[in-house]
């Protein structure tokens, strides 16, 4: 058996690393392929170092471009390396753009698809990602659910019984395997911050800083939590762009500590040993419900509904005024921390490498 890994951005590397551990360990032959949708060369190095994964086999080096020109690239240069290699079967995980034009060139190929993370719904068809996952869901063979209600949400979409798994969440897995090594980190002592005495800001969807009101009123809202809480913003390069660009740079006041974008482990640590996280990343809703930290997540929807039900997070949107109210309560003490979803257990990898070796 010949397995076909695909990434495309640093989300994806978490999410694929533990499959391709149990693959080594099992002897299976495998193909890793990277995109190149992240194309920051000294930042995929550190997190390819960080998750202990081999040196992509092959790297399209699709780089940055429209939602169509990015998906087309990858279609287009992915096709001659499935038409070589010839695996028995694709993985794909997540929901960026190389996700959907990898499924789409190995289904036309007549390539089994694996889809990783399948079943995830926002429900909000303005999201890009909700887009790729609905048309990658609907044409895969294999789908390998994180909780019970994205397997719910394929049933409902018609998707046939027997191709929908649920088998845990292999971004746990990488996250189980690697806060130890992620305790030696010296992040906190280059930032000058204690444990438990500072919060996270992570920031990036366009909806969020592409839009200047929204993103106004989420910066206001930091500024003044910065008063009481400093705040560490690992800040991404599209976020800083538009900040300048309208006029916003007064808002990042002195109680924000900056960074530039961090490596998996120095993120780890970071997250853990915060009082608070507040973001608009999906991942990080489901690293901060396993660790236990309080997080609020600045989108008014996720696709990632067991992190409120189940976790630690808390939907506030863009609004200035749901954003100091959500964090008022966690900084007042009024948190309750909740539980683990099921079969977020660290052996979510092994169990898609069982069922593709049963079914291949």
């Amino acid at each position: 058996m010949k397995i076909l890994c695909v990434v495309g951005a640093r989300p994806n590397f978490m999410k694929v690393a533990p499959i391709i551990d149990e693959l080594k360990r099992r002897g299976i032959d495998y193909v890793l392929v990277h995109t190149g949708q992240h194309y920051d060369e000294k930042m995929s190095t550190l997190f390819f170092v960080d998750l202990g994964m081999p040196k992509p086999d092959v790297d399209l080096e699709v780089g940055s471009g429209s939602h169509a020109r990015q998906t087309g690239e990858v279609l287009m240069r992915i096709e001659p390396v499935l038409e070589r290699e010839r695996p028995d079967v694709v993985i794909v995980v997540g929901d960026v753009n190389s996700t959907l034009a990898a499924t789409l060139a190995a289904a036309k190929l007549h390539i089994p698809v694996a889809h990783v993370e399948a079943g995830l719904r926002s429900f909000d068809r303005s999201m890009p990602e909700e887009i790729n996952r609905l048309m990658t869901d609907s044409v895969a063979d294999f789908l390998f659910t994180t909780e019970e209600l994205a397997s719910e949400h394929l049933r409902r979409e018609g998707i046939a019984e027997d191709k929908i798994f649920f088998v845990g969440n292999t971004m746990i897995d990488s996250l189980m395997k690697h806060v130890r090594r992620a305790e030696t980190s010296p992040i906190l002592r280059q930032l000058g911050v204690q444990p438990k005495s500072y919060g996270v800001v992570t920031l990036h969807r366009p909806s969020n800083v592409d839009e200047p009101e929204s993103l106004r009123g989420i910066l206001e809202a930091l500024s003044t939590i910065a008063r009481d809480l400093p705040l560490v913003f690992p800040i991404h390069p599209r976020t800083r762009k538009r900040i300048a660009e309208f006029g916003l740079d007064t808002l990042i006041s002195s109680g924000f500590i900056l960074s530039e974008p961090l490596g998996y482990l120095d993120f780890l640590k970071l997250n853990k040993d915060a009082s608070l996280v507040l973001t608009d990343s999906g991942g990080i809703q489901e690293e901060t419900t396993v660790l236990g930290v309080p997080c609020i997540t600045l989108r008014p929807n996720t696709e990632r509904p067991i992190t409120v039900t189940a976790g630690t997070n808390q939907l506030v949107g863009s609004d200035k005024q749901q954003i100091l109210a959500a964090a008022a309560k966690v900084l007042s003490g009024r948190f309750e921390k909740k539980q683990i979803p099921p079969l977020w257990d660290g052996h979510a990898a092994e169990r898609i490498v069982d069922v593709l070796e049963q079914s291949l």
